[in-house]
C-alpha cells in the first residue's frame, strides 16, 4: 500500500462534452412517458398556485373595499381548493418521478456491471478495487437524480417562471419590467463561478476515489496491517486523504453557497425597486395597494424558480464529474470479446494446438515467441520451469483471457478466436493457487460452475476430492456459512473446495496452476486418487511447484526463454540431464 498509489488523482476532463448527455438520454427515453406524465402535473399545479395572488389583488381592491362578502366567501374557498389541487398533483408527481430514478438507477447499474464483466484482467490489476466499487455503488445514485427528477425540475422551474412572468404581465407591465431586470446581475455571477464550481466538483469526485481505493484495500488486508503493526502509519495516510477530500469537499461548497446569497440579494433589492417605482415613481393613483402586494408577492414567487434553478445547477455541476466517471467506464475497451461471426463451440474431445504462437503483455517484450506443440484428448501435461517464464501465460492463452500477437490456437481443429467465449470457457475448468471463496454457504461455493447441481451430485464431487472430510466435520455441514473471502476456512480448505466445484462442472479441459500448493503433503497423498479420477479422460495441463506431484504426467513441457526448451517424461527428462533435471534433483536435496 503505497503512499502515493492512492494520492494520484485521476485524470480530469477540462471542457464537458455534450455526448455524455446524449448516451444518457437512452436512458431517459424508455421512461418518456412517466416523465411526460409528471411534467404536466407540475406545470397543473404550478399554473393553479399562481392564481392566489392574482385572487388577493381582486380581494383587496375590489371585494374588500366594496364589501362583497359573498363573492369574498367564494373567494376564499376558490384559494384553498387552488392550494388542494396543487398538493394533489405535486404528490402524484412526486411519487412517479421517485419510481423513474430508482428504475435510472437500475439500468446504469446494471449495464455497467455487465460491461465491468467483461473487461481484461489488466482492467482490474491497474486500479484499486475501490476505484471501481465508488463508481458502480455512489456515482450512479448521485447521477440518478439529476436524470430524472433534475431534468424535470429544470423543465418544471423554467415553465414556473415564464407563467409567473405571463401573471405579472396581466398585472402591470412596466413593474415587471423591474423584476426581470434582475436577471442581468445574475447572470454575471453565474457566468464567474460556472467553471469554477465543475473543477472544484471533479475535484471532490477524485479525492473521494482516492479515499474509497484506500479504505477497502485496508478492509481486505486488516489481518496484514496488525501482523505488520502498520496501525499508526496507515492512519496517517488515511488522514492526509481524508484531509485533501475535506478541503476539496469544502471548497466546492463555497462555490455553491455564492449562489444562494446572491439570488436572495438581488430578490430582496427588485422588491424594495417596486416599491420604489411604483409608489414614488409612478405615484398612488397610478398603482393600487393591491397592484404592489401582487407584484411583489409575483415578484419573490418569480425568484423562486431562479433560486431552485441555481440548486439544480449546482446538483447538475456536482454530478457531471459523475457522469463522466461512469461513462469513461463504460468506454473501457472490451479487449477480449466475440467476433461478429464467431459461433458456437460444439462439444470437445480436447485436443488442444499451439500454431508458432507469439505473446506479449507490453509491446516489444515478447513472452512467448513462435511457440508450437499439439497435445491430444485425455493427455496430463505439465508445465514447469524458472518464475516468470510464461507457465500461467501459456494455460491463459487457451482460455483466451488475452488474444495471441502472432499464431494461432486451436482445439478440436477450431481456432479459439473463431469461436463464442461462452462456448469455449464453459468447457475449461481452471484452479488457481489463490482459491476464491464467495460470501455463502459451502454447498452455494460448490454449484457455482454448475447451478443446477443436486445436493447428491456436490456431496460426489467433494468426496472424491476429500473435501467431505473436513465439511461433515464443521457445525452446519454444507449448509455452513463461509463468510466474505471465505475467513472461516484455512488456504487448504479453500483449495479443496475448489477442486469439488471445478470437478462438478465437468470440464473437458482441465488447468491446475499450483491448485495444491496450501495444500499439506498428507493431504495431498490422500488427495491424489481424487485427482486421478478428477483427470480421468480430461485434457490436462499442470503447474506444480512440487515436482513431486507431475511425475505421473504423460509429459513434462520446461518452458523458458520464450518457448519450450525440453519436452517429455520424467523419465526421459530425468535421463537426459537437462534444466528438469537440475531443477527436480535440486528440489529433492531441498526436500530432503
Amino acid at each position: 500500500m503505497a503512499r502515493n498509489t492512492y494520492g494520484v488523482d485521476e485524470r480530469l476532463e477540462t471542457p464537458f462534452n455534450i455526448k455524455h448527455f446524449k448516451r444518457a438520454a437512452v436512458y431517459i427515453v424508455k421512461y418518456r412517458k412517466q416523465m411526460i406524465l409528471s411534467l404536466i402535473l407540475s406545470a397543473l399545479a404550478s399554473a393553479t398556485g399562481l392564481l392566489a395572488p392574482l385572487l388577493t389583488e381582486i380581494a383587496l381592491d375590489d371585494l374588500i373595499p366594496n364589501e362583497k362578502i359573498k363573492e369574498l366567501i367564494l373567494l376564499a374557498f376558490l384559494l384553498v381548493g387552488t392550494y388542494v389541487i396543487s398538493v394533489i398533483f405535486a404528490t402524484i408527481r412526486s411519487k412517479t418521478m421517485t419510481i423513474v430514478g430508482q428504475d435510472i438507477i437500475y439500468d446504469i447499474r446494471k449495464d455497467l456491471f455487465a460491461h465491468l464483466q467483461k473487461l481484461p484482467f489488466q482492467y482490474y490489476d491497474d486500479r484499486p478495487h475501490g476505484k471501481i466499487l465508488i463508481r458502480v455503488v455512489n456515482y450512479v445514485n448521485s447521477v440518478s437524480n439529476m436524470l430524472s427528477s433534475g431534468l424535470i425540475n429544470i423543465i418544471l422551474e423554467s415553465l414556473n417562471m415564464i407563467f409567473i412572468l405571463i401573471f405579472m404581465l396581466l398585472v402591470d407591465v412596466k413593474l415587471t419590467l423591474v423584476v426581470v431586470s434582475g436577471m442581468i446581475p445574475f447572470g454575471m455571477v453565474i457566468m464567474f463561478i460556472k467553471k469554477r464550481q465543475r473543477r472544484a466538483w471533479q475535484e471532490v469526485s477524485n479525492k473521494s476515489s482516492n479515499l474509497n481505493a484506500y479504505l477497502q484495500e485496508n478492509i481486505v488486508c486488516a489481518k496484514v496491517t496488525q501482523v505488520f503493526v502498520r496501525e499508526e502509519e496507515n492512519a496517517e495516510i488515511f488522514d492526509n486523504l481524508a484531509e485533501k477530500h475535506r478541503k476539496a469537499w469544502m471548497k466546492a461548497v463555497g462555490y455553491n453557497n455564492l449562489l444562494g446569497p446572491a439570488v436572495d440579494s438581488i430578490a430582496i433589492i427588485i422588491r424594495g425597486a417596486i416599491f420604489l417605482v411604483g409608489l414614488l415613481l409612478m405615484g398612488p393613483l397610478a398603482v393600487s395597494v393591491g397592484t404592489i402586494v401582487a407584484m411583489t408577492s409575483y415578484a419573490a414567487r418569480f425568484w423562486q424558480p431562479i433560486m431552485n434553478i441555481a440548486n439544480l445547477f449546482n446538483d447538475f455541476i456536482n454530478n457531471i464529474a459523475y457522469l463522466e466517471r461512469i461513462f469513461e467506464t463504460m468506454d473501457e475497451p472490451v479487449a477480449i470479446d466475440d467476433h461478429e461471426d464467431a459461433y458456437e463451440l460444439g462439444e470437445i474431445k480436447g485436443d488442444v494446438e499451439f500454431k508458432n504462437v507469439t505473446f506479449a503483455y507490453e509491446a516489444g517484450k515478447d513472452v512467448l515467441k513462435d511457440l508450437s506443440f499439439k497435445v491430444k484428448a485425455g493427455e496430463r501435461i505439465a508445465l514447469v520451469g524458472p518464475t516468470g517464464a510464461g507457465k500461467s501465460t501459456v494455460v491463459s492463452l487457451i482460455s483466451r483471457f488475452y488474444d495471441i500477437n502472432e499464431g494461432q490456437i486451436l482445439i478440436d481443429g477450431h481456432s479459439i478466436s473463431d469461436v463464442t467465449l461462452k462456448s469455449l470457457r464453459s468447457q475449461m475448468g481452471i484452479m488457481l493457487q489463490d482459491s476464491f471463496i464467495f460470501s455463502g454457504t459451502i454447498e452455494d461455493n460448490i454449484r457455482y460452475g454448475k447451478l443446477d447441481a443436486t445436493r447428491e451430485e456436490i456431496e460426489r464431487a467433494s468426496r472424491t476430492v476429500c473435501a467431505d472430510r473436513f465439511i461433515q466435520r464443521m457445525a452446519e455441514g454444507y449448509d455452513t456459512e463461509v463468510k466474505e473471502r471465505g475467513a472461516l476456512l484455512s488456504q487448504g480448505q479453500k483449495q479443496l473446495i475448489s477442486f469439488a466445484r471445478t470437478l462438478l462442472s465437468d470440464p473437458k479441459i482441465l488447468v491446475l496452476d499450483e491448485a495444491t500448493s496450501s495444500i499439506d503433503v498428507q493431504t495431498e497423498k490422500d488427495l491424489q486418487e481424487g485427482l486421478n479420477e478428477l483427470l480421468k479422460g480430461r485434457t490436462s495441463f499442470i503447474i506444480a511447484h512440487r515436482l513431486s506431484t507431475i511425475r505421473t504426467c504423460d509429459r513434462i513441457m520446461y518452458i523458458d526463454n520464450h518457448g519450450i526448451t525440453e519436452c517429455g517424461s520424467h523419465d526421459e527428462l530425468m535421463a537426459k540431464k537437462g534444466d528438469y533435471y537440475h531443477l527436480y534433483t535440486a528440489q529433492m536435496k531441498e526436500v530432503s
